[in-house]
Formats: C-alpha cells, sequence, structure tokens
C-alpha cells in the first residue's frame, strides 16, 4: 500500500532527458507502490479545483506532490505479478507494482511533471496518447526523445491543454512492453465543475493476452489466438464490481490496448457515448446505446442514469471473450453419443472424461486442470453457476450506498415476484397443425 502522507515535498525543474546525479536525484518525487488487487478508495483532491475522483477497477489512483505550480507524478516501469483471479498469478511488466498501472487524474489546465523510472531489463518510453503535448514529450522512442535505458530516470513536463480520457503506454519495444500488460489511463477533469457532472466514474483498459494453461508467461509473439480477455488485467470472477446508487448519473471510462475491438453492452439500461480519446461529443450528436463499439487503441466514455435497481450484467458482446483459457481447437461434439467414444479414449486415458454432446455447459463439472490455470467459465450467483470469464461484470444498483460507498453491496434481493420462474407444462403436449395456417392468419 502507499501512504500519501510526506508524499508533499519540492523538485527542481528538470528537462525531458535522463536524471543524474545527487542533487537530481535527490529531487525525483516518491514513487507510490500498490500490492492491493481490488478497487481502492477515491483519491480526493487536497489541492486546487473540486472534482469527483475516478475508480480504477482493480486498480488506483497514483498519489502526486506540488512542487510550486507543478503537479509531479513517478512512474516506475517494472516487472509485477499480476493476479487475473483467484487461483491464476501471471508475470507482466506494468508500473509502480501492477499492470496496468495507476491511474493518472489531472485538471484541465494543470502543469504536470511526470518521472518515469526504468527498472525493466531493456529500455522503455511512455507515449502520452490522445493528449495533445509538445513533440519532444511524446514518448517515441528513437524519434521524439532517447529510448529510457534501464536504471535511468526521465521527466516529461506539459500542460493538460484539455479535459477528457486518454492512455498511456511504451512506444519502445512495444510489441513486447504492451503484451506484457505496460499500460493505463489518464483522466482530465474540465476545469469547469459545472461541466457534465457525474456522481460516479468508473475507468479501466482492455488487453489480452496468450498464457498457455499451466504457464505463468504472456506468449508475447501472439497476434491473434488470444485466451485470456482482461478488464484492467483481470477476468471474471476476478473482476470488481460497480457499485451504483440508485439515480445516479454514472460515467465509465473504458480504454483498448488489445489487439482487437470489443462491443461493450450493458444489461437494464441505456445511455450514451459521451466521449472519445479525441474529445466530449456535443450532446446534440449523442444518441441512446445499450452496446457500444470500442476499436483498438481507442477509448470511448459513456453516461447513464441508474435508474433500475438490481444486479446488470456489463460485458463485452463477443461470447468468447466471456471465457478464459478457452482452447480453440476443441472438437463440436453436439448431437453426437460419447458412450462409444468415452469407452474408447477410457482405455487410453483413464482420467479422460467426454464432454460437449449436449453443449458446454460446466456449471456442475469439476475437471482436473494444469497449476495456475482458471476454469473457461465460472463464478457462481445466488442462482447457480455464472459460467462467465474474461470481459465480464456485473453493475450493482442499490438505493442505500452513501456517497463514497463502493464496497460490494452483495446480491441484490428481488422484490417478490420478480424473477422468472419454472410452470408445469401441460401432461400431454397440445397436437401441433401441420401446414394449416393459424386461425385469423391472413396468408
Amino acid at each position: 500500500m502507499f501512504s500519501r502522507r510526506g508524499f508533499l515535498g519540492t523538485a527542481a525543474l528538470a528537462s525531458a532527458s535522463a536524471i543524474s546525479g545527487r542533487v537530481q536525484a535527490a529531487s525525483i518525487p516518491e514513487a507510490p507502490h500498490m500490492d492491493k488487487v481490488v478497487m481502492q478508495p477515491p483519491l480526493h483532491p487536497i489541492s486546487g479545483p473540486d472534482y469527483r475522483p475516478v475508480m480504477t477497477l482493480n486498480g488506483w489512483s497514483l498519489p502526486f506532490r506540488m512542487n510550486g505550480d507543478w503537479k509531479e507524478f513517478h512512474l516506475v516501469a517494472e516487472p509485477v505479478v499480476r493476479e487475473f483471479a483467484e487461483g491464476m498469478k501471471v508475470n507482466l511488466w506494468g508500473y509502480n507494482g501492477q499492470s496496468p498501472g495507476p491511474t493518472i487524474e489531472a485538471v484541465e489546465g494543470d502543469k504536470v511533471r511526470i518521472f518515469v523510472t526504468n527498472r525493466l531489463p531493456e529500455y522503455t518510453t511512455v507515449h502520452w496518447h490522445g493528449m495533445i503535448i509538445p513533440s519532444g514529450m511524446d514518448g517515441v522512442g528513437g524519434l521524439t526523445q532517447p529510448h529510457i535505458q534501464p536504471g535511468k530516470t526521465f521527466v516529461y513536463e506539459f500542460e493538460m491543454k484539455k479535459s477528457g480520457t486518454f492512455m498511456y503506454h511504451p512506444h519502445s519495444d512495444e510489441m513486447v512492453q504492451m503484451a506484457m500488460g505496460m499500460m493505463g489511463m489518464v483522466v482530465v477533469h474540465p476545469r469547469d465543475q459545472s461541466f457534465r457532472p457525474v456522481d460516479r466514474d468508473f475507468v479501466f483498459v482492455m488487453s489480452t493476452y496468450r498464457v498457455d494453461p499451466g504457464t505463468y508467461l504472456p506468449q508475447v509473439n501472439e497476434m491473434t489466438d488470444f485466451n485470456m480477455w482482461t478488464w484492467n488485467s483481470r477476468v471474471f470472477p476476478g473482476i470488481d464490481p460497480l457499485p451504483v446508487r440508485l439515480g445516479d448519473k454514472v460515467r465509465v471510462r473504458i480504454g483498448n490496448l488489445s489487439m482487437t475491438n470489443h462491443p461493450i453492452h450493458l444489461h437494464g439500461h441505456s445511455f450514451a457515448v459521451t466521449c472519445t480519446d479525441g474529445g466530449w461529443i456535443p450532446e446534440s450528436a449523442q444518441y441512446p446505446e445499450t452496446t457500444t463499439d470500442v476499436p483498438v487503441g481507442a477509448v470511448r466514455v459513456f453516461d447513464v442514469l441508474a435508474d433500475n435497481p438490481g444486479d446488470w450484467a456489463f460485458h463485452c458482446h463477443k461470447s468468447h471473450h466471456t471465457m478464459n483459457a478457452m482452447g480453440h481447437e476443441v472438437r463440436n461434439l453436439i448431437g453426437v453419443s460419447r458412450k462409444d467414444l468415452a469407452r474408447a479414449v477410457g482405455k487410453l486415458a483413464p482420467d479422460s472424461m467426454a464432454m460437449g454432446s449436449t453443449g458446454m455447459a460446466m456449471g456442475n463439472m469439476e475437471m482436473p486442470a494444469p497449476d495456475n490455470t482458471l476454469p473457461m467459465m465460472t463464478g457462481t450467483g445466488q442462482f447457480g453457476p455464472i459460467e462467465m470469464g474474461g470481459m465480464f461484470t456485473v453493475m450493482k444498483i442499490r438505493e442505500d450506498l452513501a456517497r463514497d460507498d463502493y464496497r460490494d453491496p452483495g446480491p441484490y434481493q428481488f422484490p417478490q415476484g420478480t424473477v422468472a420462474y419454472e410452470v408445469t407444462p401441460p401432461s400431454a403436449e397440445p397436437a401441433r397443425q401441420q401446414g394449416a395456417p393459424m386461425k385469423n392468419m391472413k396468408m
């Protein structure tokens, strides 16, 4: 955990170049470190304009210190261990103890100074995706700056010229470094507090990995055949729920640094896309949706009025993206009798289990798997197995949540008579007409 106490201090101005020497090193701010995998409390501003802090799913916001009129942050690029969900940990690269790195929050017009220390085994940089900054601060190694060599610290200085939602990631051996989890989000709040205010504000970034069963390291050369689909490098049931107070206006900010697009769907509500990484969308151009597609290398932000209480699924609508560790070469045996198959296979592999002749529902199955491997579909709700994985969580809308209460409120207590229920069919199935038109229907 980090402590904000003692994080205020002084620092000398620096340029976008390597920092070295005792005097300069002494001026570099503290680098907070996070070892928790659950959403941390909001980091309310302690100076400057007030704003509603964002909540990072399974993450946190990076504390800063004031040095005159500069906000100073310190990112440390380093190897990390990220728990995708209970029972599976993966060796990644990230920032300040986690992958993705902490969210950086600032206010439109702020002057920020971001120190970046490299503790990786190779050089790196940081690109500030979508932000309008001087070319020399853009973070493209070899083009706009020297690469940050292992053990070195560079500093980026720029003004937050516009509010919105942005990302950060390397532009230095980026195929490897992004595939290893090096990314994070930047939220710049409007200086005008009356501009599109919300009651709750969530943010996360999407990424994908190929982690073979029983292993601990992503296959960084994979281009298309991923098996772990993550929000903030977590998969269901490890992704935090979104606790929301009934009647709140809620903002959800989504970055996509994976290798494919993701149609993100929220049950029980319609919403409006209000912002991209290019800027705010005029209200006259907004329209209602229940699913919004988030392209590769882009940000989508939607605002929704939480006026429908309950537990509402929130997920990518590509069905394979709501699964974990999926075997893409498993044969489809639906409709095939498995008795003869099971007998033949059993002679070769006594511990094997024939499956798939009636579908792939796995809620009541207990199958052996290699260490450090998650079930393909998992999670349990109050009515039984949820059978989801990957990019799936729940927006939990409750009437009695306090303003800054983001604890999981538990399962929704459904009012009597509002849950789908079983009925007893008639003893004899009604006769079916063959080819005859139904009464009162014109053909």
